[in-house]
């Protein structure tokens, strides 16, 4: 339910501040897990063209919260991962294609756009007693001994154990729990728009890559719609972002080496630019970090929300066990179990995509090689195949419980 000024003096169980895809899911587990909940922030944007892929234990995690019978409605199944060199370089990697049925599944996941899955996850808190939702920023972040005040632009208090920070790359909370981040740019920015084409995508997710960055085309419902993401040079995405649509149609068809024949370009383009963070820190000060403001990186082989999600179901577990032992929500012991829980599983997908982004663009011979050696490997060896499939998915040895169909955990 939505309260426009709740009680200053109410002390909540946890307080989520953000309303993307990860907030939303966060509030939504600590609801289902029994805890009053709070949820801070604006109104989603209705206009956002993004897709998400969501993979693996991410529809474990999304079944157990109730959720992933509409989010699979209102997606396409991902069926087979298409991987292509299109580098043109002297050395160059084989041609890969991965089946969900190798690994005895009927679909890695399915493709949504942003604004369905919003609003679907915004559908699910609406109906919730235990989520008291405030539609406004958080101004003031105070931490304190025993709770977290959050105060709004309005004057609105809120109070709670432990606060999730869901506020982004330039978060708040991140900063007055005193958490660092490494940080660096990348050359890329990304060009994303939905289109249709001619010839059905079968539910196969296509990803060129070339010199610059991935050029990835995404199934979307109706068979022949796709979601694309081309990462390209900062100047180049904003030239192509300028075309008129018949051109840039064409320039896309160019580019897909008209796999898809011919194609339209759909109202909407967005160019964000591209640069990875990691923070020092996953929690201090009753202040826990979840998604993008814990870990940002290039949108290569859709690992974003599933990582996020992983956090969501992670912070959910530990703050369970930290109630069963009769530890404070919010303490040092609560936080500390989450660091640990999370942090390998950040570094190595982080640090990896940002290693194979760089191989990309590498023009040195060496590098190239090493690429193409491992695509062939990947490609032609079975039992690595099938490993290699089943680790993009879910980590099977750090993923939460319930990412690997565990139950939800009750507070």
């Amino acid at each position: 339910m939505t309260s426009p000024a709740p009680a200053a003096d109410r002390l909540f169980d946890v307080a989520v501040v953000g309303a993307g895809p990860a907030g939303l899911a966060a509030a939504a587990l600590f609801a289902e897990m029994g805890l009053v909940t709070a949820l801070l922030a604006p109104p989603t944007r209705p206009d956002d063209v993004r897709t998400t892929a969501l993979l693996g234990g991410s529809v474990d995690f999304l079944e157990t919260l109730g959720v992933w019978e509409k989010i699979a409605a209102a997606g396409a199944d991902l069926a087979t991962m298409r991987l292509v060199d299109a580098t043109d370089r002297l050395i160059r990697a084989p041609e890969a294609t991965f089946h969900a049925s190798e690994i005895d599944r009927p679909s890695f996941g399915v493709n949504i756009v942003n604004r369905d899955l919003t609003a679907i996850l915004d559908a699910k808190i609406a109906g919730n007693t235990r989520i008291v939702r405030i539609e406004e920023p958080v101004e003031t972040v105070r931490p304190l001994v025993d709770r977290v005040e959050l105060v709004t632009p309005s004057g609105v208090t809120v109070s709670a154990r432990l606060a999730v920070a869901a506020d982004g790359k330039h978060s708040r909370l991140r900063e007055a729990a005193g958490i660092g981040t490494k940080t660096w740019a990348h050359p890329q920015s990304a060009l994303v728009l939905n289109l249709s084409h001619e010839v059905p995508h079968r539910d196969v997710s296509t990803e060129f890559h070339t010199r610059t960055g991935p050029f990835v085309l995404v199934p979307l419902p109706g068979g022949n719609r796709s979601s694309v993401v081309l990462i390209e040079t900062p100047d180049e995405a904003e030239r192509l972002k300028a075309m008129p649509d018949a051109e840039l149609s064409r320039e896309l068809e160019r580019r897909a080496r008209s796999a898809y024949g011919k194609m339209a370009v759909e109202p909407g383009r967005q160019v964000w630019p591209l640069a990875s963070l990691i923070a020092e820190r996953y929690g201090a000060r009753r202040i826990a970090l979840i998604g993008e403001t814990a870990h940002t990186f290039p949108p290569i082989g859709a690992q974003g929300l599933n990582l996020t999600l992983r956090d969501v179901a992670s912070l959910g577990e530990c703050a369970a066990k930290a109630l069963a032992e009769g530890d404070d929500l919010g303490g040092d012991a609560m936080l500390g179990r989450y660091e640990r829980a999370r942090r390998f599983d950040v570094e190595t997908r982080t640090r990896g995509v940002d290693v194979a982004n760089r191989a990309l663009m590498s023009d040195l011979l060496p590098v190239q090689a090493a690429r193409a050696l491992g695509f062939f490997l990947a490609a032609r060896v079975g039992p690595l195949r099938r490993l290699v499939m089943r680790e993009g998915l879910t980590p099977s040895l750090i993923a939460p419980a319930m990412m690997r169909g565990g139950a939800l955990p009750k507070a």
